[in-house]
């Protein structure tokens, strides 16, 4: 199998393709691999890399080297190809999407990456897009979109940029009205700070949106609340944070395989950090999409295995 190493230059403060280099020679010269790697020049260049391998229908495994954002690009690139894995490198800010199968570290041990275990996740469908981690409606992309913003700034970098972000927008987008549904149950009409959909945990740097999301269970964490004044909001950061907003009276926290929301007013929508302005959305479970490699360092199989690792909570729409 060939081993590609897609490496978006921006990341680590541009110096990505730096960092990556002495992690290589430590790793596949040892395992003697048959890899390239590639820094991208922009999307359309990275997609015609990607798809030059794809459509060979020869077993690939492809490594966004990068952020989520990197990820993003990559697993829309790769949406519907059966014959390919892929993997992370994580190079960027928030590196949120693999903090539920392991460490930073874990992700830049190639040796632990090449001889990681392949298993099936699911992903999100949000009309012609695909996320894997989380998407959102609401004040939440609202601050997706500041968060590229402050990130700009020193010393403002994963969750601290978001939680700037998130303070911005509090003051400006705090009350949205939506109808939602979830599967084919009864809608819900009302005011609303944002909702998010995750089939991972975290996002902005660390935060726990859908605490208790699992990538590869086939459904969909569905995490609502109400809209809050400013002072409860701004004392209630902390714990949405570590993900303890789930049993919030506020809150409505169910699974399900599908979400539609509709906005009688054009609203910002997160997808995997790419924000759009729309009326209408739906979210969808597409199970088992991807085959994602998790380190051999990580104990994400064993935990899930043994049962450790758990979306268990008792929820029931």
């Amino acid at each position: 199998m060939k081993h590609l190493f897609v490496v978006n230059p921006k990341a680590g403060k541009g110096k990505a393709y730096s960092i990556l280099r002495p992690l290589l020679k430590q790793s596949v010269e040892k395992y003697d691999v048959d890899y390239e790697v590639y820094v991208t020049k922009s999307r359309d260049d990275m997609a015609e890399y990607c798809k030059k391998y794809l459509e060979t229908g020869e077993k690939v495994r492809f490594y966004a080297c990068g952020g989520d954002g990197t990820i993003y690009d990559l697993v829309n690139i790769i949406y519907g190809y059966k014959n390919v894995e892929f993997a992370v490198v994580p190079l960027g800010s928030g590196n949120d999407f693999i903090r539920i199968f392991g460490s930073r570290e874990d992700f830049l041990d190639i040796e632990a990456q090449l001889n990681g275990t392949p298993i099936k996740i699911d992903a999100i469908k949000c009309g012609d897009r695909i996320a894997v981690n989380q998407c959102s409606m609401g004040m939440d992309a609202e601050i997706c979109a500041k968060q590229s913003d402050f990130k700009k700034i020193p010393l403002l970098r994963g969750d601290r940029a978001y939680t700037a972000a998130l303070a911005y927008c509090a003051m400006v987008n705090r009350v949205n009205k939506f109808t939602i549904t979830i599967d084919d149950n009864r809608p819900i009409s009302g005011e609303f700070l944002f909702t998010v959909c995750g089939n991972s945990r975290y996002y902005g740097g660390g935060y726990q949106a859908t605490p208790y999301a699992l990538p590869d269970d086939g459904l969909l964490d569905f995490s609502i609340i109400d809209t809050l004044s400013l002072p409860d909001m701004l004392m209630k950061v902390g714990g949405y944070k570590k993900g303890k907003h789930y049993n919030w009276k506020q809150t409505l926290y169910v699974r399900g395989k599908k979400m539609t929301v509709h906005s009688d007013e054009p609203a910002a929508i997160n997808i995997d950090g790419e924000v759009d302005i729309v009326n209408d959305c739906t979210f969808e479970i597409l199970p088992e999409e991807f085959t994602f490699v998790v380190p051999a360092t990580s104990d994400y199989v064993e935990d899930r295995k043994s049962g450790k690792l758990t979306n268990e909570i008792g929820l029931k729409i």
